[in-house]
């Protein structure tokens, strides 16, 4: 089969498409003809050998990829060979090499699902991990109509679905996007607001377009660093903070007691509730349903596998919109 091989770890050009032996599943797993590969930011962490989050750099030689949507096309012992033929969509797991940018990879029948007819392969993809996140991070903070939300990185693949969820609950939404063409897309979405954050003046435009008697009562902050600082600075009292990374570089945002204790906030670690003692999988069904069902869309950004470096390039350079996926 071809797969996306990284020997050595650096730049975006060390992942190469390659000829490498079929994988065979073991007991109780299963064995894909991948439709689709999710690619993440924190990716190109892991190529470049740095660890992210409970992803420890992979050994090497290694093929990268953590999520996949296709066709069961072997089992293992001790699984029900009803799977064969299914359209099904998995997450591998943590570990950086588990295999998901290749045309075959393995996965544990316990973490499939079946696709619903409603969804391609992409769209399942993108909700069975990068959905299940969105859903975790907006439990934490449980938007409703009367809140307006403050989404960092609103075009990404988590920020879209933050934007559609919190419209769908009635709140008003302000995203904030780096450069016009991302802000359109926000808007497009829906956003009562959206606003270049590489405006030095973004939180100024923030507040004249709420007005002088609105603020933000959420915000929803993967990004951290300054960013997530100013954006901190904007919330109401009584605010809810939700944090779930800090891809600026710069890390998490920084929250003193002041802004506890004085100004009466809630800041909660967002990825918590992923630790949950089968939440995870909770998580995954309801991301599937709420795609399904139409209430939530994910946006998509999509590569040929044999591209996974370019994919990789556009992430580190901000490029993408939506959840990233690779392609046969």
């Amino acid at each position: 089969m071809r797969a996306i091989t990284l020997s050595s770890f650096g730049p975006a050009d060390h992942l190469v498409l390659a000829e490498v032996p079929d994988p065979v599943p073991a007991a109780g797993q299963v064995r894909v003809r991948v439709a689709a590969s999710g690619v993440h930011l924190v990716d190109t962490q892991l190529r470049r050998g740095e660890p992210a989050g409970p992803a420890k750099a992979p050994d090497l030689p290694a093929v990268l990829g953590r999520e996949v949507a296709g066709t069961v096309d072997a089992v293992g012992d001790g699984v029900d060979g009803g799977w064969l033929g299914r359209r099904v969509v998995a997450h591998l797991g943590s570990v950086a090499s588990a295999g998901g940018y290749a045309e075959l990879a393995v996965a544990p029948a316990a973490s499939l699902h079946p696709v619903p007819d409603e969804l391609t392969p992409e769209a399942a993809v993108a909700m069975i991990g990068t959905g299940r996140t969105a859903l975790a991070v907006l439990d934490t903070v449980t938007p409703g109509p009367a809140d307006v939300v403050l989404v960092l990185a609103a075009a990404g693949g988590l920020g879209t679905l933050f934007t559609q969820e919190a419209l769908a609950v009635g709140a008003t939404v302000v995203g904030l996007a780096g450069g016009p063409e991302k802000v359109d897309r926000v808007r497009a979405l829906g956003a009562q607001v959206a606003v270049d954050y590489r405006k030095e003046d973004w939180p100024a435009a923030v507040s004249a377009a709420l007005g002088p008697d609105r603020a933000p009562t959420v915000v929803l902050d993967g990004v951290g660093g300054q960013l997530g600082r100013r954006a901190l600075e904007l919330l109401g009292p009584g605010g809810r903070l939700a944090m779930y990374g800090w891809a600026s570089g710069g890390g998490p945002t920084e929250i003193t007691t002041a802004d506890l204790v004085g100004r009466g906030l809630t800041a909660s670690w967002g990825l918590g509730a992923l630790r949950r003692p089968g939440a995870l999988r909770e998580l995954e069904e309801r991301a599937l349903r709420a795609a399904a069902t139409g209430r939530l869309r994910p946006e998509l950004t999509t590569y040929p596998l044999a591209e996974a470096a370019a994919s990789h390039r556009a992430l580190e350079e901000r490029r993408t919109v939506g959840k990233v996926v690779l392609l046969p």
